[in-house]
């Protein structure tokens, strides 16, 4: 088994896409934790699978329960001949292959205060209120983080307490903001003024740090300095009156500072509770659930069972058992009024587990473990209520009526829904689209769900195959799946936790081109779709699909820790394409070309750069070579495009063609010499670094940052690594062998006879995207009105 811990190298491999969202050191963080997962039912083992995926050091999983029916609604790795059997014992094999970083083992004794002690973090599922507060008060006072969730049918409970001096190094995960400077005033404010290109985004309390300032030079890497907004594009520091005078420029950034943060223990916040809203238009349901959830467990410990479905005299009592506790409260959590409403329906579906809460409370407990153990992102504060009794039929002659156990897997979901609505899934066809993260999440909720495991039929389609990526977030992979097909992978995993579901794998991508497959009959057929998509466009594809055939589309996504869900109903709702992100701000050419001030910019650059040299030319080229009327379609470009074209075609196949390796490296070192060195060296003659403008002002301010010619160094690695990728690609594009071979490349530099560079007077370098356009059309004819291009026409046509 790999291995997690101190020492331990983290696997890039596999855990690329996280490391991008939380960062080297926040992961090293969580592999040194332990936890504990207590309950292991579909609750529990939605968030142990989360955490492991996720990396830590070890998951112990605690249950002294065996399997009922009633857990196969939502226990996806529980199968009909588990039953009797720990729950624990039983899921433990089948969790410890979601990651082989991560020891998993099971632990079916008592949790006693000596046993807590080993792990860094405790997560109570399915547990008494005795239990929780007989815990949380150990925890709290041993510095072990505590996670409480519950879920009851269609509702949610989760409670936080990870100590009372928890540091968060990082609140939010966002990249840290910055901003260019125009004026800093001489005074006890010290009022900072930034560009107005964009407004600066920081907020009161922020710390920032300085850099490139010129006059007030004390602020030039100064410790973190708080900061106080007083507009979008000002705010105050300090009292700078004893520093220099600002002359100009500078640079602004945010810097993240740790943050303390107090929690009380569960107990204590029992009677005061700190609330998180999940849903402002159920303002006050928290506080009401917070009384609901604390009736239940009052009623399972008096009955030893949770209230029957749908009983009205079950529902009665917990009524009068909440009016008890909300009586007995002195401080915060009392209410001036239950809601008898709220807490009837809550007593009406507590008996069900239903696998799509469980995967929602699960994934917020899971990343509420996950910010525990790195210090990353702010934690919940500390009670959340979540409830979806929207799902309940709202008409009044709906109303569901008690329901007998069946002894069958459903038993917890019909249990909130009745036995009609469970007959109506089975019959359901579904076209699901993606089978990634957010596929596979979808088809485990599909086949607990028991949908189309009658008459109907799920079909998933995913052109893609599986990678090592995947592996820790896709859940229904496994290492030795990499290479297959993710479709038919994921279809028999979730036949292997619910074998009634019939479902078909497809490997076809959605669009004009599969029209014949997905075509008018099959559409028909579907009872709805569900989007599980990487890309705009195929959604909006898919999205039309819907809109013309009258489907229902479930539309899902995820960016980091942002995640989306649209709900598209026909002629209730507006469909995805009727409102759009606004369009991302362009940036102007010449601040691309030569006066970048961002990363932004210098990644655009580098794209176009890529984009320029090693994909167009070798695309032109061939369609030079194999369309005939390509020239015909080059020559009606705007403005001088035909040229350019044209010159990348000639130098792709007659000047810059190499005929060998070492002609590669010669084009990669002049490459870098001509982008680097050359011009820039042109732009400082055209614009000297004391440049003024025609009002007097530095010409170099502002925006405008002024650069540096590089020079060239064997001995430098990042110049080394540029020539070998460069030259690597360059030899691909023509189909030569390349070499990774530093030493015979450095041989091969030493030798290269770089022509000496002169900037020359009378070149046009534009300062404005205006500018270059009026410059553009004025060569678009020559003097005697023929279109440009005829000048250089025989010279191209005859070298070509």
């Amino acid at each position: 088994m790999a291995k997690n811990g101190n020492d331990a190298e983290i696997d890039e491999g596999l855990y690329s896409r996280q490391l991008y969202v939380l960062g080297h050191e926040a992961m090293k963080r969580m592999q040194i934790s332990n936890i504990l997962i207590s309950g292991l039912r579909g609750l529990g083992v939605e968030i142990a699978k989360n955490v492991i995926l996720g990396g830590v050091k070890s998951v112990t999983l605690h249950d002294q329960g065996v399997a009922e029916w009633k857990d196969l609604s939502s226990q996806f790795y529980l199968r009909e001949e588990d039953l009797g059997k720990n729950r624990a014992e039983v899921s433990q094999l089948r969790l410890a292959e979601l990651n082989s970083y991560v020891p998993v083992t099971s632990f079916t004794g008592a949790l006693t205060n000596e046993y807590l002690t080993k792990f860094q973090v405790v997560v109570l599922t399915n547990s008494s209120l005795d239990e929780q507060i007989r815990i949380g008060d150990f925890c709290h006072s041993n510095g072990i983080k505590l996670i409480v969730a519950d879920t009851r049918g269609l509702f949610g409970q989760l409670f936080c307490d990870f100590g009372e001096e928890m540091t968060m190094f990082d609140v939010n995960g966002e990249q840290p903001l910055s901003a260019m400077i125009s004026m800093i005033t001489k005074d006890s404010a010290g009022v900072v003024t930034c560009l107005d290109e964009a407004r600066h985004g920081f907020e009161s309390g922020d710390f920032v740090t300085f850099t490139e300032v010129q006059g007030m030079t004390e602020l030039n890497g100064c410790d973190p300095v708080e900061i106080k907004t007083l507009g979008p594009y000002t705010f105050s520091i300090c009292d700078t009156s004893s520093f220099s005078d600002y002359v100009r420029g500078g640079i602004v950034t945010q810097v993240k500072m740790p943050k303390t943060v107090a929690f009380k223990s569960l107990s204590s916040s029992m009677a005061e509770p700190e609330f998180m809203v999940t849903d402002f238009a159920k303002f006050d349901r928290p506080g009401q659930l917070h009384m609901g959830f604390q009736a239940l467990h009052a009623f399972e410990k008096k009955h030893s069972r949770l209230p029957k479905p749908w009983s009205q005299s079950d529902a009665d009592e917990l009524v009068a058992l909440a009016e008890e506790v909300n009586a007995a409260q002195s401080g915060s959590a009392k209410q001036e009024q239950l809601d008898q409403a709220i807490i009837k329906k809550l007593s009406c579906v507590a008996a069900g587990d239903l696998a799509p809460i469980n995967a929602f409370i699960g994934g917020l407990a899971a990343q509420e473990a996950m910010k525990a153990c790195t210090g990353k992102f702010m934690p919940i504060m500390q009670w959340l209520y979540f409830d979806a009794v929207e799902c309940l039929p709202e008409a009044e002659d709906a109303v569901l009526t008690e329901e007998e156990c069946r002894n069958c897997r459903y038993d917890s979901q019909i249990a909130v829904f009745g036995s009609k609505l469970q007959e109506l899934l089975a019959k359901q066809r579904y076209f699901l689209v993606g089978a990634g993260a957010i596929g596979c999440e979808l088809l485990k909720n599909f086949a607990m769900m028991g949908l189309a495991s009658g008459e109907g039929e799920v079909i998933v389609t995913d052109m893609d195959t599986i990678e090592k990526s995947n592996l820790n977030r896709q859940f229904l992979f496994r290492p030795w799946d990499v290479t297959k097909m993710k479709s038919e992978t994921a279809a028999a995993a979730v036949k292997q936790m619910n074998p009634s579901i019939r479902i078909t794998g497809h490997q076809n991508r959605v669009g004009t081109d599969t029209e014949k497959v997905y075509d008018d009959d099959f559409f028909e057929s579907l009872d709805g779709v569900a989007n599980a998509l990487d890309n705009v466009d195929a959604r909006m594809y898919m999205d039309r699909r819907c809109v013309y055939y009258c489907k229902p589309l479930l539309e899902s996504g995820t960016l980091g820790t942002k995640g989306n869900v649209q709900v598209v109903i026909p002629f209730l709702t507006e469909s995805y394409s009727s409102s759009q992100d606004p369009p991302e701000k362009s940036i102007p050419i010449c601040t691309l070309k030569n006066f970048p001030n961002a990363i932004e910019h210098t990644l655009q650059w580098a794209r176009d750069e890529f984009e320029g040299l090693f994909k167009q030319p070798a695309e032109n080229a061939l369609q030079y070579m194999t369309d005939p009327k390509f020239m015909e379609r080059t020559l009606k470009l705007p403005g001088a495009q035909p040229l350019e074209v044209l010159e990348a075609v000639y130098k792709s196949l007659v000047t810059d063609k190499p005929r060998s390796w070492e002609d590669c490296v010669v084009w990669a070192r002049n490459h870098w010499q001509c982008q680097y060195n050359n011009n820039i060296r042109q732009l400082l003659h055209n614009f000297p670094p004391d440049q003024l403008t025609s009002s007097g002002a530095p010409f170099w301010s502002g925006p405008k940052r002024c650069p540096h010619p590089l020079e060239f160094s064997t001995n430098n690695d990042l110049h080394m690594d540029y020539i070998m990728a460069a030259a690597n690609l360059f030899a691909q594009s023509y189909g030569l062998p390349g070499s990774t071979e530093r030493s015979a490349l450095t041989k091969l530099l030493q030798d290269i006879k770089v022509p000496e560079f002169v900037p020359k007077s009378g070149i046009k370098i534009h300062v404005s995207d205006q500018e270059l356009q009026n410059a553009n059309a004025s060569v678009g004819k020559r003097s005697g009105g023929e279109p440009f291009w005829m000048m250089k026409q025989t010279f191209i046509w005859t070298s070509l």
